[in-house]
């Protein structure tokens, strides 16, 4: 579907110039656009590229000159990447999921679905269920007993959420994520070595055979509002209470997330990261790829963590940190330049353990 500069400015809050009638059908990067293409410059050093295309219309960067770059109409966006939120939001169609219950899907006859469902086929809904209003369900999905699942659910393919799950509105769940498995918890007889390990810090008295007695997951999951959660993330139910997830977090792709846990609001936990069990994960945390976040320890509001960061210790609020172990940004800054001066340092020291010995 195309859409006219003006009605795609108007939508996304942002002003145009030119001609404002003009049509593009999709969004492009500038060097691959065609006539027909909105090309995406929001960014001076992209404006090389839009000689290489062919677009008649771009969202540039505030006060370029877009006549000079031969277009029919621009668009500024004073926040690149804010504007292609709604830019992308207003041209994407989302996956063909057909209105009503496909024949091939089976459904509990006490489950309780919403008007205006679409559900694809495949889809399993257990007993008790309660799906709201307006919910798409590709194909594959299964949504286990006494699950309850809020208003304008996205929940692609091959997606299972868990029994006694519950979750808010406008949820999106990418595909092959699992919510409400069960927690990874089990427990020896006798003292094992890794608690042994953990009261000496490395000191252990003998090493005995031990086997594992597994502790049952009696929790659920509890997601709020605008959560979205990637392709193959995994969540775990709690083991007495739920573990949960606040409003508007977002998760990506394999992200795990253990029992107990509890995610405040608005956090973003990126590729890769793994959080153990009842860690407690403050609001706006932002976890970048493959961090990891011990046991039983707290992040405060506001932490920012560098890629493949791993927190030990609670951490408090407002914190940037990086490393592993986790430390101060600008500690690990610091360290990293000291170790690079190593090979310099044991070199003079060489020399002077030289000197030492002549004299």
């Amino acid at each position: 579907m195309a859409h006219s500069i003006a009605d795609i400015a108007a939508a996304i809050g942002a002003e145009f110039v030119g001609d404002g009638a003009l049509k593009v059908g999709r969004a492009s990067e500038p060097h691959q656009a065609g006539p027909d293409d909105l090309a995406l410059a929001v960014n001076p050093k992209y404006a090389d590229g839009l000689a290489q295309g062919q677009a008649r219309a771009a969202m540039l960067w505030p006060g370029a000159d877009w006549q000079s770059l031969k277009l029919k109409a621009a668009i500024f966006a004073p926040r690149g990447r804010l504007a292609l939120a709604g830019l992308t939001a207003l041209l994407d169609h989302g996956p063909a999921i057909a209105p009503g219950i496909h024949p091939m899907s089976v459904l509990d006859p006490t489950a309780q679905i919403g008007d205006g469902v679409a559900i694809g086929p495949f889809v399993t809904i257990g007993a008790g269920v309660v799906l709201g209003p307006n919910a798409r369900i590709a194909s594959h999905v299964s949504i286990a007993e006494g699950a309850r699942i809020g208003a304008d659910a996205l929940i692609l393919q091959g997606a299972r959420i868990g029994a006694r799950v519950t979750i808010g509105a406008r949820f999106i769940c990418q595909p092959g994520a699992v919510i409400g498995a069960d927690g990874f918890s089990f427990v020896t007889p006798e003292k094992s070595g890794v608690e042994e390990i953990r009261e000496t810090l490395g000191q252990r008295e003998d090493i005995r055979a031990q086997s594992w007695t597994r502790i049952h997951s009696l929790g659920a999951v509890t997601i709020g509002d605008d959560v979205e959660i990637g392709a193959n993330a995994c969540i775990d139910r709690g083991t007495i209470r739920d573990t949960s997830i606040g409003n508007g977090t977002k998760l990506d792709n394999l992200v795990h997330i253990g029992h107990n846990v509890q995610v405040g609001d608005d956090c973003l936990l990126c590729g890769q990261v793994g959080v153990a069990g009842s860690a407690r994960i403050g609001n706006r945390v932002v976890l970048a790829g493959q961090c990891g976040v011990n046991d039983n320890i707290f992040v405060g509001d506001d932490v920012i963590c560098g890629g493949a960061t791993k927190v030990f210790t609670n951490a408090p609020a407002g914190r940037v940190l990086l490393g592993y172990p986790a430390v101060k940004l600008e500690t690990h800054v610091e360290m990293q330049k000291a170790l690079r001066r190593l090979p310099r340092l044991a070199a003079k020291v060489a020399g002077i353990e030289k000197v030492i010995q002549k004299s």
